[in-house]
């Protein structure tokens, strides 16, 4: 006899709780002068500067300017 299991219904989710608590942490701030905070266009035009195989650091100077904004 066939037997028809592939379409029995799925058991119901059950959300179990846990007694324990999960602290939420994020990494830690860069120190100062350490990444680089672009906007949507500053990214677009780095990742044309690296298609284009450009230096990085004269990509990021001309990106970002000589100074902070």
């Amino acid at each position: 006899m066939a037997s028809a299991q592939a379409f029995m219904p799925l058991p119901p989710f059950v959300i179990q709780k846990s007694p324990s608590c999960t602290s939420i942490s994020s990494a830690p701030e860069p120190p100062e002068g350490e990444g680089l905070d672009l906007d949507l266009g500053e990214m677009f035009q780095m990742f044309d500067a690296a298609d284009n195989e450009d230096d990085f650091d004269e990509a990021v100077k001309a990106v970002k300017g000589d100074g902070d904004k």
